[in-house]
């Protein structure tokens, strides 16, 4: 990866890539988006804050009274200031109320730098259930581990778990995507070089045990325990009485079995021990992307807050996000005139080279092939829109560039003159060149990312390395209103072939319960709390999400050979 010190002066006469913008921060839909994004800000923080306090204050006080430090207590010791940024907050939120809840999904991770390298770091939080595994705490780790192994971060976990939540054993226990899939991640990580470091600092028990002791460095702390059965359960299961300090114990561990790397006598001296291991870790060959010294944007990240609109009576221009985002304002749009729908081009964000695949929401003319002019629709997919993106798509992958998709897509176009001009054929094209892809993807959903469009704005199935999210994000098949109306149809229609006929005010009350359902699925957090979303971001943070994204994504310096196999024409 080229990290080049300064950025090369470009003259006036060759400025003309600068964005520019025509936004009046002075006017009343302005100040009315500002206070609408503000206010649902506001309110993700503020969840936020409610998750980060994990199990709550008594709970941190037992863990205190412990001898022992909460997760974000330690993570805080163990990570260069200011360089925490989690991932995965929303993780269960909102399941497994009758349970008591299970905030962050009773762990917590997120990149960091140590030493300043980056690493990934998966700590679990004895404030929340002791640290037991609920289904989605497995499916929190995995996810973290696979994006450490598709970006090759060196990973460390902070072990302080009572294993499997048992009423929920079924649901933790068996599949390719539960507990038993991280095991297999160690295994494989540690195959590809990625280095691992564990440090159990409290409770470490049954097939939990593994994770551990198959990392490259294990870490123990006086106090805390490692084995495959605790000892009431060996007593019950050989008649042995033994000690939990005699059976699995730090001195134990560290003194006869071997299995621990670092006897250490606290979680202080456990972390800074961690710190100093990887102080002396050498440098791997670095990533082809193309990076230079980054820029700030021309316009204000706050102005942001004032342009996005998520009304549909008012569509916004999405160069005017991108310029706020983009170093230097500066952007090589591709294909400026064709397939308007769908903005392409290059820029530089953190001073990495990127490709840019954003939906415009502002209504455009084209021309078709017969030489009539049309409107077409803002965050609608037309052929031309996805010929332009699959063949953009396509030249970023042969030139070693990443690529950033920005999402507030209504889907494809339909009807006879979409038909007839092959929008099948030209989507089916796009989402090849998005699925087989071999550089770093990483998406934003700014808005909508509904259907097809989802699909083919590289969504969750399409391996993205990141996706985030801003809070006025809406990620379903189609909007809560269209939903709604479809659904409602189906049963009215239903109904009517049963003999019962709904009054008009039986059918609204259908409509907005139905509409109340699906808006609820919807939102960002409810995708974030199943993992659907890696993190919900603050717009005005976009900039610096894909550059922490980016950072990670050029710890990799493998690129497979670029293939799309058949494509349709």
């Amino acid at each position: 990866m080229a990290d080049r010190s300064e950025t090369p002066t470009v003259p006036s006469s060759q400025a003309s890539n600068v964005l520019t913008t025509t936004v009046d921060p002075t006017s009343a839909r302005f100040e009315a988006n500002m206070r609408f994004l503000a206010d649902l800000m506001s309110q993700v923080r503020n969840e936020s804050e409610k998750i980060s306090e994990g199990g709550g204050a008594k709970a941190m006080e037992n863990q205190h009274g412990k001898g022992r430090l909460t997760a974000r207590e330690r993570i805080d010791l163990l990570v260069d200031p200011g360089t925490f940024f989690e991932l995965g907050n929303y993780a269960a939120h909102g399941m497994y109320e009758e349970w008591g809840g299970a905030p962050a999904a009773g762990v917590i991770t997120g990149l960091a730098r140590v030493q300043t390298r980056m690493v990934m770091i998966i700590a679990n939080d004895a404030t929340v259930k002791a640290g037991a595994f609920f289904p989605m705490t497995s499916k929190k780790v995995i996810r973290a581990q696979n994006i450490a192994i598709e970006n090759r971060i060196p990973t460390v976990y902070l072990v302080d778990s009572a294993g499997v939540f048992l009423p929920l054993q079924e649901d933790v226990f068996p599949d390719t995507d539960d507990f038993g899939r991280v095991f297999r991640n160690n295994a494989v990580m540690s195959a590809l070089g990625i280095p691992q470091i564990a440090a159990i600092m409290g409770m470490c028990v049954a097939g939990g045990g593994y994770l551990p002791v198959m990392c490259d460095h294990v870490l123990m702390t006086d106090g805390s325990g490692l084995f495959l059965a605790g000892p009431a359960l060996v007593q019950a299961a050989i008649g042995q009485k033994v000690s939990a300090e005699d059976l699995g114990g730090a001195a134990m561990h560290a003194g006869i079995s071997g299995t621990v790397d670092f006897r250490e006598p606290d979680d202080a001296a456990c972390l800074a021990r961690i710190r100093s291991i990887v102080e002396k870790w050498g440098y791997r060959r670095q990533s082809p992307w193309d990076r230079r010294k980054p820029v700030e944007p021309a316009l204000a990240a706050e102005e942001i807050y004032g342009i996005y609109d998520s009304s549909p009576a008012r569509p916004y221009d999405m160069k005017e996000i991108l310029a706020r985002v983009l170093d230097g304002s500066r952007f090589d749009e591709y294909k400026a005139e064709y397939g308007k729908t769908l903005i392409c081009g290059y820029g530089r964000i953190g001073g990495f080279a990127v490709g840019i695949v954003a939906n415009q929401k502002l209504h455009v003319q084209q021309t078709d092939h017969e030489g009539h002019k049309r409107m077409e629709f803002g965050g609608v997919i037309y052929t031309e829109s996805a010929e332009k993106a699959a063949r953009f798509i396509m030249d970023c992958n042969q030139d070693l560039i990443p690529l950033i998709f920005f999402h507030d897509v209504n889907g494809f176009m339909v009807g006879r003159d979409a038909e007839w001009s092959g929008i099948i054929k030209a989507g089916a094209k796009m989402v090849n060149a998005v699925s087989n892809s071999v550089v770093p993807k990483i998406t934003v959903i700014v808005g909508g990312s509904f259907g097809a469009g989802h699909y083919a704005m590289c969504g969750k199935a399409f391996d993205p390395r990141f996706v985030f999210a801003w809070p006025t994000a809406r990620y379903a098949v189609m909007s809560g209103d269209s939903a709604a109306a479809t659904l409602v149809e189906v049963k009215v229609k239903q109904l009517e072939r049963g003999g019962t006929k709904l009054s008009d005010e039986d059918k609204k009350e259908l409509y907005e319960s139905v509409k109340r359902t699906y808006d609820e699925q919807t939102d960002p957090r409810y995708g974030a709390a199943r993992l659907w979303i890696d993190k919900i971001i603050d717009p005005v943070e976009t900039r610096d999400a894909i550059t922490h994204a980016l950072e990670a994504a050029a710890l990799n310096p493998d690129v497979p050979e670029f293939k799309v196999g058949v494509l349709q024409t």
